[in-house]
């Protein structure tokens, strides 16, 4: 029987699934929710040291005749502590050993109460990992746990090996009621050399976030893993993949009412770093590719991580691949591109704004150039069109932060004067960021478009916590009225007296005569800040446009039952169906 302790559980039903079996138990009380649950369980192999220092160097020895991985349990006070000598040799002999430290929660750490000493900072020689492991409360704290607990135990064997320390929280739950652990997921990690399990998928997805730019071997590699797997390629505009079985699926994935059925995959191969608003696929696991190895569980649907390089990974599965069938299936990608292609085709002529700049222009970019975007409105909306082949799109989606877009498109720019970079970017990131403009090295390969809607438009769209606030989110969450407030003359003067060419447009006319020479594909004389006027409400209306192209037939009765019973009605309804 097993304690009622959930981070408890899942650290056991973990343990055995990683072939952690031998445990070094040490007494005490913090420690027996995990004791009690595991000491009448036959998979493991305990055994008792009253002290903990000869139980850390115990599980040395351990493991160094049995090449297992061993665990400690150790109670609070100072027990931990006298694991240090132990695992202190076990990391610099690259021992698989596990102290499990159980602990009282951490908010009592300083408060001057009996036997809580502070695990948080162990020494930076005795564990290559240490976690963390609190009490569960919600379906968030149990996902992260596992996560948590799975990178740990992988990181054992990790690299050559070597110990890692758990802080495992207790609440002292006496009940032992659990007859059978409820399920946890599983993460493996695959090397380079190790044996390749065997994807059998119907669709698969290779999900890509930002990355940089792709060789052609690569491309073709990728190309040919999607004719022999039914693959798509999904992303976003820095995902930076110029393939032939590449779907941009930010429209219609992106729709309020509409849930299409391109988004059901059997397995996603998540590959590159920080996208923008991920895919909204449903995939039924994810396969993560990447030479670090890391444990990156975007999609909470993680299983196995592949130590190695991208093309290594494709480049191994074509060959096994190869090995049962030579025909190609690409009924995915005819599908998927299809649907995009029919939700694309709904969308009307769009109010003046972001939206409308980016299916304006997009497709115009000169090839060859590269794009940088700003955060939140300007990536969602410019990802909703298509741009021009061949350009290398880049957004500050590591940090995520508002700062640096401006900084990071004229550090590219000096990388090649004679390719263009454009960069579009929002009213407070350039504000932000606009003093370096003022770089003696700006060159006039940069061109910057502003657009200006005199705030943090992001809080006013209609789909945003803030735009219940109507106009009292402007002035602390919309952040409205500073930097001139949309002053016709602010960016036009620090413009032109950095030397910058200047181009303004507040409608659809001015936008169209003044973009040509934005888009020039030349080199001109001078680099360029073009200044676009929108408001708010035509950003926000464009977007919900956009967002409801679809309406699903389940939808479409459900509005219908509504406008004939009433949303009250409907209210009384539930209520004596609950009954």
């Amino acid at each position: 029987m097993y304690t009622t302790e959930r981070n408890t559980q899942m650290l056991i039903y973990l343990m055995k699934k990683h072939g952690v079996r031998k445990v070094i138990a040490s007494p005490g009380t913090t420690n027996i929710c995990f004791i009690g649950s595991i000491q009448e369980d036959p998979y493991f192999e305990i055994y008792s040291s009253v002290d903990e220092r000869s139980a850390a160097y115990i599980a040395c020895g351990l493991a160094a005749e049995s090449g297992e991985p061993v665990a400690l349990s150790c109670t609070g006070a100072t027990a931990s502590r006298n694991y240090v000598p132990g695992m202190t040799e076990a990391y610099y002999r690259k021992l698989p050993v596990l102290a499990i430290t159980s602990s009282q929660h951490s908010g009592r750490i300083g408060q001057l109460i009996p036997q809580v000493t502070d695990r948080g900072r162990p020494m930076n020689d005795i564990a290559k990992l240490s976690i963390q492991l609190p009490t569960i409360h919600d379906a968030e704290d149990e996902w992260a746990c596992g996560v948590a607990i799975n990178n740990a135990l992988l990181e054992l064997f990790r690299h050559g090996g070597g110990p890692v320390h758990i802080n495992l929280i207790t609440s002292y739950q006496k009940c032992f009621s659990v007859k059978e652990i409820p399920p946890v997921k599983v993460i493996q990690r695959v090397g380079y050399s190790e044996v390749k399990p065997k994807l059998q998928a119907s669709r698969v997805a290779i999900y890509v976030g930002a990355h940089m730019e792709w060789n052609l071997e690569f491309t073709k590699n990728v190309e040919r893993f999607c004719e022999l797997y039914n693959g798509v390629v999904v992303g976003d505009h820095f995902s930076n993949y110029n393939g032939k079985y590449g779907i941009s699926p930010s429209l219609l994935l992106s729709q309020d009412n509409y849930q299409s059925p391109c988004r059901d995959v059997d397995i996603m191969i998540h590959i590159g770093e920080v996208g923008a608003y991920g895919c909204n696929l449903k995939p039924k696991e994810v396969w993560r590719v990447s030479p670090d190895g890391e444990i990156r569980d975007t999609f909470k649907k993680l299983t196995k991580v592949f130590e190695m390089e991208e093309i290594d990974f494709f480049a191994q599965y074509i060959s096994l691949a190869l090995n049962d069938k030579e025909k190609s299936n690409t009924t995915y990608y005819t599908e998927f591109s299809e649907e995009v292609e029919r939700i694309r085709a709904k969308v009307p002529e769009l109010p003046f704004g972001n939206a409308w700049i980016a299916q304006h222009t997009g497709k115009n970019l000169p090839k060859g150039s590269v794009l940088y975007l700003g955060i939140l409105n300007t990536v969602r909306n410019w990802g909703f069109f298509e741009i021009s082949d061949n350009i290398q799109c880049y957004a500050n989606t590591g940090g995520f932060g508002i700062d640096g877009m401006v900084s990071s498109l004229l550090g590219a720019s000096l990388a090649d004067p004679s390719k263009l970079h454009f960069g579009i970017v929002g009213d407070l990131g350039f504000f932000y960021d606009m003093n370096v403009l003022g770089n003696r090295h700006v060159g006039s390969n940069l061109r910057l478009m502003l657009i200006n809607n005199g705030k943090g438009i992001e809080f006013k769209n209609y789909n945003h916590p803030a735009h219940a606030f109507g106009e009292a989110a402007d002035s602390f969450m919309a952040a409205a009225g500073h930097y001139g407030n949309k002053s016709g003359t602010l960016v036009r003067n620090y413009a032109l007296a950095l030397g910058f060419e200047y181009l303004c447009a507040s409608d659809k006319e001015a936008y169209l005569e003044n973009v040509e020479r934005f888009l020039n594909p030349q080199i001109l004389e001078r680099p360029i800040i073009f200044e676009v006027f929108t408001n708010e409400t035509d950003e926000s209306n464009s977007l919900k446009t956009l967002c409801n192209l679809e309406i699903s037939a389940t939808r479409a009765a459900k509005d219908a039952i509504k406008g004939i019973i009433g949303e009250n009605n409907i209210r009384r309804l539930k209520k004596v169906i609950k009954k």
